[in-house]
């Protein structure tokens, strides 16, 4: 079937009623936005019938490792579970497509969203501002640099969100967040990796929460834990 005779806003109510809802995803607000922010507007054409499954969604053609769309679902739970406010000042490691970014635009004061890939970049810049969302900068670089010297730009943040997984969350990134802040990772090593909500609670505090499995693709260039050698 084309994107052209598909039925989007009735995938779009399955996809809320099917995959989000059963992933105790209830915040009203979260919920909107997902019926709002027209998901297949940010994937490849080849791929718009495909946009509202539960699946991964490539970015780059040949597929490239990693370059691809979170499962909605996924993306529902972590909005959810850093309840943003309107208030917050946001940075997006991974932008991708823009679709995250565009998500979190809608309900915070502003966004910075990195992307290691000039390609994706451009084509998040272009679906962002077909979208109406001007808000969010994209910028193209590659965010663990120099220590996250890219990522200071419009630091403190209210909230870091990693839209890719790590081996662990870097010390350097949750110095970026201000007192308060909250920084949502999917950390460890595949088979098993665990959804992680870092909050910053004083100046030299930290506490954290892993409330649901997942695996995600990698994002490129974070450090990795040392490894014994013998």
């Amino acid at each position: 079937m084309s994107a052209a005779t598909f039925d989007f806003e009735k995938a779009r109510f399955n996809m809320i009623e099917q995959q989000i809802r059963p992933w105790e995803v209830l915040d009203a607000t979260v919920l909107s936005l997902l019926g709002q922010i027209k998901r297949e507007a940010f994937v490849p054409p080849a791929y718009q019938a495909l946009a509202l499954s539960d699946l991964e969604i490539p970015l780059s053609q040949p597929p490239v490792e990693g370059e691809c769309m979170l499962a909605p679902k996924v993306e529902a739970r972590i909005l959810q579970d850093l309840a943003l406010k309107p208030t917050d000042n946001v940075l997006e490691i991974g932008a991708g497509s823009g679709y995250m970014a565009a998500l979190i635009g809608r309900m915070a004061r502003q966004v910075l969203t990195l992307e290691i890939n000039p390609t994706l970049a451009d084509m998040a810049r272009t679906n962002l501002a077909r979208a109406g969302i001007d808000n969010v900068r994209v910028k193209t670089a590659d965010a663990a640099a120099g220590r996250f010297a890219p990522c200071v730009d419009q630091a403190p943040y209210d909230a870091i969100v990693l839209s890719g997984s790590v081996a662990e969350v870097p010390t350097d990134l949750l110095e970026l967040l201000r007192v308060g802040g909250r920084l949502f990772a999917v950390v460890g090593e595949d088979p098993i990796m665990r959804a992680t909500l870092v909050v910053r609670g004083s100046e030299t505090g930290y506490h954290s929460e892993e409330p649901w499995d997942i695996v995600i693709p990698r994002l490129r260039n974070f450090p990795e834990p040392a490894r014994f050698r013998f």
